[in-house]
């Protein structure tokens, strides 16, 4: 075994074991510290996210990879916890399905979002913190650049990040990115605390919108979270001016009639002159009477339109995966290519130290009987005979390398060792 694999996610370990798994980033190089301590010379990547806890180790030869009872405990005792309420809810891999999960995890394939991109960030940061820690090394980093090689892959050749999932990601970019082209120029108008309102806002921010207000009929609360966002507090009872000077609202109140009746927005319409307003009312029951929505110049998306371009952008997604496992297969098997071809370094390095051995006798014993040569004679007898050996080495080391693709070469290999008494 050359890889080896213990983890679990959201689909395997319950929410309140999960937390007490979660590493920051401080704990984590703790752990990898004391993994180098514990096992020298072996290799080791931990990926810690809100989703998931995994630990891909490696080594080879003299230094193979923890079993994976061993991983579980030391995971279990990273953090406190008894191996064995943890043993029944980690997955266990090895080599090759080691390979397929990871290039799964990076593309977003395993995520609880699928195709979410959060991950690949996650995926980056933990190798590099494996290298800053000295727990990375030629496997884990070959490992690791063919997972990012295969997440770009999926992201350029499928469409299954393309589309967004989330209520909020689909409110700004398929529904307000329609009607504006762009938000540092807008002000937006928050009405109402809600979680959506806040997630919405984080995706406003990223789009550029900076002149934020917040309108909640409790006072205090506006003013707390209009802190909390880097936003202006605004007074319920000005309702009308608020929604007379914004461009976008996003309201998110509890409130079981609407907030924003037909009579109230025909108020504050007259201050409008005919600008555009997007209204992006994620309240359940709605803040905004639908015939807002029929007024010139308004786009108002309640979250059952918000929703069903969630649920289309799913199906789309999932339309993608059989393209995308297809490109993890195929990275996969060439990886593994690469790793079985890499265990023969050792036979090729005898064979080729006995050619350039032999040949090295037989030069000089020539060159004892042809002492008349000058030094451009002898290079260009030197020179053919690197030309012939490395000929002559050529079809053993090229069928190693094609049955490498196929899987570890290990009949080849004891074939050569035969035929040239290679002594280990």
């Amino acid at each position: 075994m050359t890889l080896a694999f213990v983890g679990g996610t959201h689909r395997t370990v319950p929410l309140a074991l999960r937390e007490r798994l979660a590493f920051s980033a401080e704990q984590a190089a703790e752990a990898l510290a004391r993994f180098r301590d514990r096992f020298p010379g072996r290799e080791l990547v931990l990926l810690s996210t809100c989703n998931r806890v995994e630990l891909y180790a490696a080594g080879e030869r003299e230094t193979v990879p923890p079993p994976a009872e061993q991983l579980v405990s030391f995971l279990a005792e990273c953090r406190g916890i008894e191996a064995a309420l943890l043993a029944p809810l980690l997955a266990r891999e090895s080599d090759e399905a080691v390979v397929r999960h990871l290039f799964s995890v990076a593309s977003g394939l395993d995520s609880m979002v699928l195709g979410e991109p959060q991950i690949l960030a996650q995926v980056k940061q933990a190798w590099a913190l494996a290298q800053r820690s000295d727990t990375s090394g030629p496997l884990t980093g070959g490992l690791f650049q063919a997972a990012l090689r295969t997440a770009k892959r999926v992201a350029s050749e499928t469409a299954l990040g393309r589309e967004r999932l989330s209520i909020p990601s689909v409110a700004v970019a398929d529904f307000a990115r329609g009607v504006f082209e762009r938000f540092d120029d807008k002000r937006v108008l928050l009405v109402g605390a809600g979680k959506m309102a806040h997630e919405t806002l984080r995706y406003l921010r990223e789009a550029g919108a900076r002149d934020v207000v917040v309108v909640n009929r409790t006072a205090e609360r506006a003013d707390r979270l209009a802190a909390r966002l880097d936003a202006r507090p605004g007074r319920f009872a000005d309702l009308i001016a608020e929604l007379a000077a914004a461009d976008l609202v996003v309201s998110t109140t509890g409130a079981s009639e609407p907030v924003v009746t037909a009579e109230l927005f025909a108020r504050a319409e007259a201050g409008r002159a005919g600008r555009p307003l997007v209204v992006l009312d994620l309240a359940v029951p709605r803040d905004f009477d639908p015939a807002i929505g029929t007024r010139p110049g308004v786009w108002l998306y309640s979250i059952d339109d918000l929703g069903a371009a969630c649920e289309a952008n799913r199906k789309s997604r999932q339309r993608e995966m059989p393209a995308a496992l297809a490109i993890v297969e195929e990275e996969a098997r060439r990886f593994m290519g690469d790793l079985h071809h890499r265990s023969t370094a050792p036979v090729i390095e005898r064979l080729r130290a006995g050619w350039s051995e032999t040949g090295d006798a037989e030069l000089e014993r020539l060159f004892r009987h042809l002492p008349s040569l000058d030094e451009a004679a002898r290079a260009e007898i030197r020179q053919a005979f690197e030309r012939y050996a490395a000929k002559m080495l050529h079809p053993p080391l090229e069928s190693l390398r094609n049955e490498s693709r196929a899987g570890p070469p290990h009949g080849l290999l004891d074939a050569l060792k035969r035929l040239f008494d290679l002594k280990e």
